[in-house]
């Protein structure tokens, strides 16, 4: 096992990890020749993740003219065609370099009237699959025919480089993110498209006023089917552009910048799509350029292809493109979709029962490498930015800082709690629910893990799946929303609602996340246009029209969200670390604790309403009510007055001391939140 003085740190914080102490060493040492051999080539990681300035279209003052290059190692002949040269497929030949480098030069002398702004174009690739007609991976515009329904890659050159001036956002430090996931397409509330250009007129404000400080952007990358949300990849250079143009997009980010948000990007290294007219499979020939070779080569569960991450020129390419969209497109940072797909080769199927799972055969090493350096990359070339992993495996190490034998994300979702939430609403009566072991779920998570609570996402919202707000009322909420209607499924569902998202703000991590449209309840799910709905865009909108009617019991959602996200923010709750447990009384599934100088009183009994209810507290003085799920401006009954306040008083206890205590009246099905006043 070795000395101390041997032994890293994420080791020596943690004792269980001490048997894997030599496999941790090795696969930190392979990280550290990985990365050696990277500054060797390229002086350091930032300037080595350049492929985005060679690859593509690149401009040679010089020369005066441009040059088109594309790795295609495995190809035989290569072509380059559009409509600048009439699409005449075999007329401008491409050139093979020793490395497998492809290029060709257009003198703008020749091209300046043809190859132009806007200009579409395709390479014609001659390789073991046959002859075919290929977008480049390394395009930075794709564009769909809406006649033909084909791609083409898009020589995207405007007039002026957008302007950045004045843009310096750093993202909110730990212990604050609170992230608004979203996807612009589905943003907007007719029935079609949104456009980047709306979010950032319609959406963004939507969100400032919401209170939260980050956006997290889905389905950025190009994807061929809409219906995939963004994780079916083509173009992994390409900012969709269904949704708008790269101009607009970078707007939207400035714009968010301006209003302090940060703008995260759902980024999808785990897989890509299959398609061979869109994506990038086989695109030289071969089954192997960017993925492993035969079955290996496929992601089985996904429909899709996995990535060789142990292969240099892959490695440059997703490296390359983690620093082109935090360098052209300013993005605050990352949200590594399907990291558990990636860090092992069974992908995740199987049972975490032992620590040997997380370093045994299964595991992929080389994208463990990967995403070490990831990390590395992002933190160096923007320290301020944020990496989330979406790891439901738990492997050790993974928020933990590189130098001290981690990999270095500085977030992991907490990806059991909504899966807890499901399954409580799916098989448990409320009046049943365990009050320890809801306990246990919001706070398992290792110290210095940072983690990022959430009781609802995408995920959730997907026609298969169900919000809370739908499990909870189902189709009570067509027609019993209006404020007018009395109905006890809308009253429990109301009031579980606010308690759940309260609940796993305050215990459940170190940063807080809620998908579009949840925080009011919106009333379905989320269905893409597909043949089986009739290519229908209804269920493929957010209604926010509903979140501002005064009629109806949205707007008392969407005000406790406000309410909650501001309460947070000004007690620094995300930054206090573990909630501090006070009380657990099983018999009547009240729940107490504390963060600070504000006091958490949960009662999760669905009728049990106990006055005179003595609790204790933290510290002596004056408990007064700050936030309560059962206020009336938020649709509850305010069975509690909110301005009574709540003096401690001593009281001793087994250990011959006093201890402060107060009484309330503690109301069924009622979340409240005291601050101390001395």
């Amino acid at each position: 096992m070795g000395k101390n003085s041997d032994l890293l740190p994420i080791v020596l914080r943690d004792e269980w990890l001490r048997p894997a102490a030599a496999a941790i060493a090795r696969r930190h040492g392979r990280y550290l020749d990985k990365l050696a051999a990277v500054e060797r080539a390229a002086g350091s990681i930032v300037d080595y993740a350049n492929g985005y300035r060679y690859f593509g279209w690149q401009w040679d003052a010089g020369l005066e003219g441009w040059w088109l290059r594309e790795w295609l190692p495995g190809a035989a002949d290569v072509y380059v065609f559009g409509d600048f040269n009439g699409w005449q497929r075999t007329e401008i030949r491409m050139h093979r370099d020793p490395a497998g480098v492809w290029s060709a030069f257009f003198p703008a002398a020749m091209y300046r009237d043809r190859l132009l702004h806007g200009s579409l174009y395709k390479l014609h690739v001659h390789g073991n699959n046959g002859w075919r007609d290929r977008i480049p991976a390394y395009a930075r515009r794709v564009v769909q025919d809406e006649q033909t329904k084909d791609f083409a890659a898009q020589f995207w050159e405007p007039d002026a480089p957008f302007d950045w001036r004045g843009d310096a956002f750093e993202a909110p430090a730990a212990g604050s993110l609170l992230i608004y996931e979203a996807h612009v397409g589905m943003a907007q509330e007719r029935e079609g498209v949104g456009t980047y250009r709306e979010f950032t007129e319609r959406i963004l404000p939507v969100i400032k006023r919401g209170g939260y400080n980050a956006v997290q952007l889905m389905a950025i990358a190009e994807h061929p089917y809409y219906g995939s949300f963004g994780y079916h990849v083509s173009s992994f250079f390409a900012p969709s552009s269904r949704f708008g143009t790269p101009e607009e997009l970078k707007e939207l980010v400035r714009r968010a910048h301006e209003l302090g948000l940060a703008v995260i990007m759902d980024l999808v290294h785990a897989h890509y799509v299959k398609n061979l007219n869109e994506g990038i499979n086989e695109l030289d020939g071969t089954d192997h350029l960017y993925s492993p070779p035969g079955e290996a080569g496929d992601q089985p569960y996904w429909d899709s292809k996995l990535f060789d991450y142990g292969k240099g020129e892959v490695q440059h390419f997703l490296l390359s493109n983690v620093k082109y969209w935090l360098d052209e497109f300013h993005f605050d940072g990352f949200r590594f979709d399907g990291v558990t797909s990636m860090l092992y080769r069974h992908h995740g199927y199987i049972d975490f029962d032992c620590r040997d799972r997380y370093f045994d055969e299964g595991v992929n090493e080389d994208a463990v490498d990967y995403l070490t350096l990831a990390n590395r990359l992002v933190h160096d070339f923007r320290p301020a930015a944020v990496t989330i992993a979406e790891d439901v495996s738990g492997m050790p190490g993974m928020c933990i800082p590189i130098d001290d034998g981690g990999i270095g994300f500085d977030y992991r979702l907490g990806m059991a709690i909504p899966d807890y939430w499901i399954k409580q609403l799916k098989e448990v009566p409320d009046e049943e629910w365990n009050i320890w072991e809801m306990w246990s779920v919001m706070t398992n998570r290792l110290p210095g893990v940072k983690t990022v609570a959430y009781a609802e996402s995408h995920d959730q919202a997907l026609v298969g799946d169900k919000t809370l707000a739908f499990r909870l009322m189902d189709k009570e909420m067509y027609d019993r929303m209006d404020r007018a209607s009395e109905s006890l499924v809308i009253d429990r569902g109301m009031a579980l609602h606010k308690m759940i998202r309260l609940m796993t703000i305050a215990a459940g991590g170190d940063a807080y996340l809620n998908f579009m449209g949840n925080e009011f309840g919106h009333p379905e799910w989320i269905d893409f246009p597909r043949e089986g709905n009739g290519w229908s865009y209804a269920h493929a909108r957010r209604q926010w029209s509903l979140s501002r009617n005064g009629f109806l019991r949205y707007s008392w959602l969407g005000d406790f969200d406000r309410a909650m996200i501001r309460l947070v923010k000004k007690y620094r709750v995300l930054a206090d670390g573990y909630p501090y447990n006070l009380l657990m009384d099983e018999r009547n599934k009240t729940m107490v604790f504390s963060h600070g100088r504000l006091l958490f009183v949960f009662n999760w009994h669905p009728t049990a309403s106990i006055p005179d209810y003595e609790l204790p507290v933290g510290a002596p003085g004056k408990y007064v009510p700050v936030l309560s799920t059962d206020e009336r401006r938020f649709g509850g009954q305010e069975r509690q007055s909110m301005q009574v306040e709540h003096f401690s008083f001593p009281v001793r206890g087994d250990d011959g001391q006093d201890h402060p205590r107060i009484r309330i009246y503690n109301t069924s099905r009622t979340a409240t939140v005291y601050l101390r006043r001395r």
